[in-house]
């Protein structure tokens, strides 16, 4: 099996392979979410562009890589909306199907993915109701994007102080990938795509990032291949499958039809060279 040197990985990677193979146990996922925003590239040539924030240097994971926003769910998220009056779109019980999950934690995984976008980059998926998307130009809406940041107030309690529900029909299931079991710190995470609001504005808010782009997928995977652009696997696979569409619209269209099964990347040794394989790849299911 020829190793790939975009997959190679650190030293400290082949230590952690043979700790599992002598009996250590892998650490318990997080579950998480994270949202694709995506908007249409009003140029000479169409398309779509991605958002992207660049992660601290100091984060204990992934740091200084490029990631989509998101994060883990919260124990908030589970008691978060979803009861209808504060929801509008497929309920809880049907994101559960299309998810794999049961009802609970298909609505916390929903909330997640619409506070974390609210924390990392100002967007708010909410509304009075379904033609409407609220509007976060005012000012006060930095209190509010603090105040979820601090816990201070739950999604919830945001919502209903604002008068909104909360816009799970702006959402799409994408993808589902989960940490390799070699990292000491895993997530397992949902992938959604969603379109930016007409209306509202991403923010470079700074906290857990340091950079906010928008960028087409193949720009940036170009970068990504030459070294000024680091990313996770998870985030170049998914910005690749994103090249074969030129609309935001024909992206969640696609979505509505994709199968979301678990991806679990596999991180073996050839030689003394820990090396990273996706289903996908060959020598994924045999060492």
């Amino acid at each position: 099996m020829a190793t790939d040197p975009r997959t190679r990985l650190p030293d400290e990677f082949a230590a952690r392979v043979r700790a599992l193979a002598d009996g250590a146990r892998p650490a318990q996922p997080k579950h998480a979410s994270t949202v694709v925003l995506l908007r249409d590239v009003a140029e000479d040539e169409p398309g779509i562009e991605a958002c992207l924030l660049r992660r601290v240097s100091t984060m204990a994971f992934a740091a200084g890589m490029h990631v989509f926003p998101g994060g883990s769910v919260d124990p908030a998220d589970r008691a978060g909306p979803g009861d209808g009056s504060d929801w509008l779109g497929p309920s809880p019980d049907t994101w559960a199907g299309l998810l794999t999950a049961d009802d609970g934690l298909a609505r916390a995984l929903i909330c997640a993915a619409v506070r974390e976008t609210f924390e990392e980059s100002a967007v708010l998926l909410a509304g009075a109701d379904e033609h409407d998307v609220a509007d976060t130009s005012d000012p006060s809406w930095e209190a509010d994007r603090q105040g979820l940041l601090d816990r201070a107030f739950s999604l919830s309690d945001l919502l209903a102080r604002r008068q909104l529900r909360l816009r799970a029909d702006l959402l799409r299931p994408w993808a589902h990938w989960v940490t390799p079991e070699v990292e000491p710190k895993r997530y397992d995470t949902r992938f959604f795509v969603a379109a930016m609001p007409a209306g509202q504005a991403t923010r470079d808010v700074g906290g857990e990032s340091d950079r906010m782009v928008w960028l087409r997928p193949q720009e940036a995977l170009d970068l990504h291949e030459a070294g000024g652009l680091a990313m996770l696997p998870p985030t170049a696979f998914t910005l690749a499958e994103l090249t074969a569409y030129s609309s935001v619209n024909s992206v969640l269209a696609a979505a509505n039809e994709r199968d979301i099964k678990p991806v679990l990347p596999r991180v073996v040794l050839t030689g003394e060279q820990a090396q990273l394989l996706l289903p996908t790849d060959e020598g994924y299911e045999h060492d």
